[in-house]
């Protein structure tokens, strides 16, 4: 079963009590750092928590914080670094299928990264210090608490934590912004003089679980909107112009920002006043939370759109970055601000809930392909495709097509390379045209940039 993320917020909590906490912060941050710089490497290899609390508890370690906290603090810090371990062998597991082409030899070396032999192995441990850097950590301001750590009621319809602090038996009462109790282990996250208390909840206790539509649908991820599906039908309108916004007004602020602190930095007499009045976090960061909010629920519910019609989609993997540099600074920058990582999780998030399958394809050349033909002939400007006869379609609905179209495709699957894709599908254009008399290649069947794969850019 599925799991989710609920947040609940405090509401009215005095400062005192809000100080209390941020101490608290502050000492686990010391034990995260420590983590980090111990185990956030090699030397974490093949290691588990419990090893290292034991060996601490042998060593007589004494931290200033109750035994609970520090515990459950380095439980959740080393996930962390494993975590990190991970995502790096997905980079590691890609290089060796890049190095060698005998299986046997692959499947050795996969054998040894998954059980954490790679060690052993001069070319994995040359490949995995490339991708797994020494990770550090900077973070004072969490507190992970197990069971054991708070308690949960309810009064006047108000629901209450009260977690263990530093002193013995006497526990801290954080009013909450709900009636509904948060359980399980929780993590609370102090920022800007209230705390964010995060907790996991089965996914069928929080989402929608309606039943899926019965189509077969492609789908294009788009800036100024969520998705195009295949039939033309937009879902999420207006998430470009929100994103873009929000851009701007940031890029004007933070210009604002600089020229104050520079002040600061150049007059003594007025660093002070400055750095307390002017250059806050709080309103950035509130800004930020319902910015990021207003961008999920879009998003969320552009993929419930989706899912309403379809039984089974089939969706780019845009996981890779962007490469090229042909746009503006201007353009870089709201481009940065895409939510295609969002998209790719709501897309996986409702499907799943709802009974839907989600099929990803390759990604490549699909919004560079004429969707009625499967050939590389025409060109795409914007939101417009100019095919090769002179007929202008929607870019949106011709990558949707193509992606859908991937589906079925028996020579291009999921991890064939953009080269040999691209080979393919000029191998395709020549017996197109052959079959249409054309004797001159079409220059629009060139590309400017080949590694570029993204569904839509949102400038012509």
């Amino acid at each position: 079963m599925s799991k989710v993320t609920r947040i609940a917020r405090s509401k009215h909590l005095n400062q005192a009590k809000y100080e209390r906490l941020v101490e608290i912060g502050r000492r686990l941050g010391k034990i995260r750092a420590e983590v980090w710089q111990r185990y956030g490497s090699v030397q974490g290899v093949g290691q588990t928590h419990r090893q290292i609390r034991d060996g601490w508890l042998a060593e007589g370690r004494r931290f200033d914080v109750p035994a609970r906290l520090w515990k459950e603090t380095l439980r959740d810090t080393f996930c962390d670094i494993v975590a990190y371990r991970e995502a790096a062998k997905v980079k590691v597991r890609k290089a060796i299928w890049r190095r060698t082409q005998d299986e046997d030899e692959r499947k050795r070396l996969y054998t040894l990264l998954k059980r954490d032999e790679w060690l052993e192995e001069s070319y994995l441990r040359r490949i995995m210090r490339k991708y797994y850097k020494h990770g550090r950590t900077t973070v004072d301001n969490q507190i992970v608490l197990d069971t054991n750590c708070y308690t949960a009621f309810v009064r006047n319809g108000q629901a209450w934590i009260k977690v263990m602090s530093l002193e013995r038996g006497k526990r801290i009462s954080i009013p909450l912004d709900t009636s509904r109790l948060p359980s399980g282990t929780l993590r609370l996250i102090l920022c800007g003089g209230r705390v964010e208390v995060h907790y996991a909840v089965e996914a069928d206790e929080a989402c929608s679980t309606r039943p899926a539509g019965e189509q077969t649908l492609g789908i294009d991820k788009g800036y100024t909107e969520v998705f195009t599906d295949s039939d033309g039908d937009v879902h999420g309108e207006g998430l470009g112009e929100l994103l873009s916004t929000e851009s701007d007004y940031l890029k004007a602020k933070y210009q604002r920002r600089n020229k104050l602190r520079a002040i600061a930095e150049a007059k003594p007499h007025k660093r002070d006043r400055i750095l307390r009045n002017n250059l806050g976090r709080k309103k950035l960061d509130e800004r930020k939370r319902k910015h990021t909010a207003r961008v999920r629920d879009k998003v969320f519910k552009a993929a419930h759109s989706v899912v309403d019609k379809a039984g089974t989609v089939a969706c780019e993997d845009l996981t890779s970055p962007i490469s090229g540099s042909a746009y503006s600074k201007d353009q870089q920058r709201r481009l940065a601000g895409w939510v295609k990582g969002m998209m790719a999780e709501a897309i996986e998030a409702v499907s799943q809930r709802r009974g839907s399958t989600l099929e990803i394809v390759n990604a490549a050349y699909t919004s560079q392909t004429d969707s009625r033909y499967g050939v590389l002939l025409g060109r795409r400007r914007g939101d417009a495709f100019y095919c090769f006869d002179g007929e202008v379609l929607d870019a949106d609905m011709n990558g949707a097509r193509n992606v859908l179209s991937r589906l079925y495709d028996d020579e291009i699957q999921l991890y064939t390379p953009y080269g040999d894709v691209k080979r393919i599908l000029l191998e395709r254009t020549e017996r197109f045209k052959q079959g249409l008399g054309l004797l001159n290649p079409d220059s629009s069947c060139k590309r400017d940039d080949p590694t570029s794969t993204e569904s839509e850019l949102p400038f012509g």
